[in-house]
């Protein structure tokens, strides 16, 4: 939370909320099911930059953005959770660690267990009277084969993150 007083951190965060709400305009649909999602990557950002609390608070500002700027559909406070709980664990898991495939294979893959499979079958379920071991199954399909993909996606982008900060700290100044 003290964090959020440094104008730096503040400033970036705020950045990074909104370019996650413009990163979830853009999608590659694979199938009729199966897409390409890109705004993940701001949120992994921001806990990887600043830790689980600035991760969930730009998970759970950027789908709140996302869904005044373009609503979907109803609005469910639990999808909200779902992108906040997203961020966390991607603070949890690469905040203060130097990036690498296994660990942003492990943030995606707890991501995917937590928030996509369980937290949003438990809130699909319930929003459209499904029951929650059919939303489930349909879902795991979907998710096994995203993971490599978005695994490889997080990873390049931290590599990305890596070489600009380094190159941020050179000229004088930092993230």
């Amino acid at each position: 939370m003290s964090k959020l007083r440094d104008i730096r951190v503040l400033t970036t965060a705020a950045m990074l909320v909104a370019i996650s709400i413009v990163l979830g305009f853009f999608k590659i649909p694979i199938t009729q099911l199966i897409e390409i999602r890109f705004s993940f990557l701001a949120n992994a950002m921001a806990g990887a930059l600043f830790g689980p609390f600035v991760g969930g608070l730009v998970g759970a500002l950027s789908d709140l953005g996302g869904y005044l700027i373009k609503p979907t559909g109803p609005y469910f406070p639990g999808f909200t959770l779902t992108a906040a709980v997203g961020g966390v664990i991607a603070g949890l898991t690469l905040y203060g660690h130097k990036p690498s495939l296994i660990r942003c294979f492990s943030c995606e893959f707890l991501r995917m267990i937590i928030a996509n499979i369980l937290l949003n079958g438990i809130f699909l379920s319930m929003l459209y009277g499904r029951g929650f071991v059919a939303v489930v199954t349909s879902r795991i399909l979907k998710q096994l084969v995203m993971l490599p993909v978005q695994t490889l996606m997080l990873f390049a982008a931290m590599q990305l993150l890596v070489h600009f900060k380094r190159e941020s700290l050179v000229g004088g100044s930092r993230i």
